[in-house]
């Protein structure tokens, strides 16, 4: 595999709530991951295969949508919309979390079969399945009653790792929480929805039903697309260490407030950013950066911290792979180099989050292979990123010709 070197940085979100900047000129990427980040000459990374050159742009980790109405395919029924995991790629986003597979499925039937051979079958087919190389974190079992100690032991074998509560056969809310616990007690992480109803069918979950199923995560809990109420929210982040995710999709108004008690808590740790589509909102390949720039420019959040909302903050939240989400030595090198966007008053990337400017991508890596050049979805960057020895759609030209294309 091709090494890759990130040369001329100017400047570093790590994606680590703790420690959100990190001052380093270049990144060396081997066999996918991180392994050296520093001075140029230090790293030897602008001897890579393939070179980057940021031009005194910034780096940020691949964003991830913890909250994608993913199906099978890159195809969303909602919407009858294809090739849409391929665009979300262009708006920096380098893995999504299924919010279950089940929810937007045609004809989806309400047994504990079809739940279980659902989520096995969209965990496998995603295993192998890399649309523009995101990774697809699929197989979320939509939980049914009737579940069983044994269908949760055969998911977890299978790769099953997330489960979505909510949308299932249950007479009142509150019925579901023994198919909660037997999923929790097999590793699977549990996202319930929150709010008012989002579908036919469904029902309304508030922070008393929250407060007695006890997930792991309160999905869209500032909507999906009607939040809580702010005293139960409130009681969520007082009296529980429950996850809490806002989506773009839902309301910003409540948004800014969960990020504001959370702040004055101490519980920012808790707080995770994801788009919650492609849903009746649509379809939103810009849907994770906006919301990071609104509750940066709108709740006084430091831009470096709400990216570490939607990328570390998301994967440790979701169990992903270790050092998914952030730009540490070891880390897979997931990537996107931005910066301001043209005609911006912003002086960088995190300069315009700051102001509420979406900033224009010019570079994404996956796994260390870089798969989008300039951003067909961000606005134009100030200054676009050089690529040497590869060639990708976008791509601004570089001093060596392509070796490496993709």
């Amino acid at each position: 595999m091709a090494t890759l070197g990130l040369v001329n940085i100017g400047a570093i979100a790590t994606g680590i709530l703790a420690s959100p900047r990190l001052e380093a000129e270049a990144i060396l990427v081997e066999r996918g991951a991180i392994s050296a980040i520093g001075g140029a000459s230090k790293t030897g990374a602008a001897a890579a295969d393939v070179v980057v050159d940021c031009r005194g742009t910034t780096v940020i980790p691949g964003l991830i949508d913890s909250h994608c109405h993913v199906v099978l395919g890159d195809y969303t029924p909602r919407q009858k919309t294809v090739d849409f995991l391929d665009s979300y790629v262009h708006g920096g986003i380098t893995s999504v979390v299924s919010a279950g597979e089940g929810v937007h499925a045609p004809g989806r039937p309400h047994d504990p079969v079809a739940a279980k051979a659902l989520a096995i079958a969209a965990a496998k087919c995603f295993a192998h399945f890399h649309p523009n190389g995101m990774k697809v974190n699929a197989g979320s079992v939509v939980l049914e009653p009737g579940l069983t100690d044994d269908d949760f032991a055969e998911m977890a074998r299978h790769g099953v790792r997330h489960a979505k509560y909510g949308f299932g056969g249950y007479a009142h809310p509150k019925d579901g929480e023994p198919e909660i616990r037997r999923a929790q007690k097999h590793g699977l992480c549990v996202m319930s929805h929150s709010g008012g109803t989002s579908i036919p069918g469904s029902s309304a979950i508030t922070h008393d039903v929250l407060l007695h199923l006890r997930p792991d995560v309160c999905g869209h809990v500032n909507g999906g697309t009607t939040s809580l109420d702010e005293a139960g929210l409130d009681a969520i982040i007082r009296e529980t260490p429950m996850a809490l995710q806002v989506v773009q999709a839902g309301n910003l108004r409540s948004a800014l407030y969960i990020v504001k008690r959370c702040r004055e808590a101490g519980a920012l740790a808790r707080v995770s950013i994801a788009s919650d589509t492609p849903t009746g909102t649509g379809v939103m390949p810009l849907g994770v950066i906006k919301s990071v720039c609104e509750l940066a420019s709108l709740g006084e959040l430091p831009p470096e911290q709400a990216v570490a909302l939607a990328t570390g903050n998301n994967a440790r939240i979701f169990r992903l792979e270790r050092g998914t989400g952030t730009i540490a030595v070891g880390a897979p090198a997931d990537l996107v180099v931005c910066d301001a966007p043209a005609a911006s008053l912003a002086r960088n990337a995190l300069d315009a989050i700051t102001r509420g400017d979406i900033p224009g991508v010019s570079c994404v890596v996956i796994d260390g292979e870089v798969r989008v050049g300039r951003s067909r979805n961000t606005p134009l960057a100030t200054r676009l990123a050089t690529l040497t020895g590869v060639s990708v759609a976008g791509q601004e030209g570089g001093g060596r010709s392509a070796r490496h294309s993709l």
